[in-house]
């Protein structure tokens, strides 16, 4: 059961690149989430895989050589889900139909998250090297943050800037 939330319901034994497909299946179950129940279920969704990810990803390395294997991919899906956030909150706050929504928003969120997770600047790198579940879990939540931070920046550049 550990290995199975670990890697997402074996989403992480697929190859190659197995934190795009843990980012991309998060991407679509994400849709789901907000269409089902706008940001208050997405949000939700994202502190219990958040929570889960810590005490599984724990478990799992718990006496393995390798300290961050690439089939761990929970931790993508939480800092995903943080990135996603920025634009379920900006559709919910604009009370647009859970299941009408932009897409630019989602597909940015993807995209920075994978250069911040894979780039690894700054604090990403700092959390990165650190050890056990922590390091694994927190670098792609800090990522998640920044990919949210321009996520919103580029909404606010294009409809309070530009589109005015």
């Amino acid at each position: 059961m550990i290995r199975f939330i670990t890697t997402f319901g074996f989403i992480g034994l697929l190859r190659p690149a197995p934190g795009t497909w843990g980012s991309a299946v998060a991407v679509a179950l994400a849709i789901v989430l907000h269409g089902l129940g706008g940001f208050p279920l997405l949000a939700l969704a994202t502190v219990a895989v958040t929570v889960l990810g810590f005490w599984a990803v724990a478990r799992d390395i718990a006496g393995r050589d390798d300290k961050d294997p690439s089939e761990i991919v929970i931790d993508e899906v939480a800092g995903q889900w943080l990135a996603l956030l920025a634009p379920s909150f900006g559709f919910w706050q604009a009370g647009l139909d859970s299941w009408n929504f932009p897409l630019p928003g989602w597909i940015t969120a993807f995209v920075m998250f994978r250069l911040f997770d894979i780039w690894k600047p700054w604090l990403v790198g700092w959390a990165d090297r650190k050890k056990g579940a922590v390091g694994v879990m927190l670098d792609d939540l800090i990522a998640g943050v920044f990919a949210g931070l321009v996520v919103m920046l580029a909404a606010f550049l294009y409809h309070g800037v530009i589109m005015r």
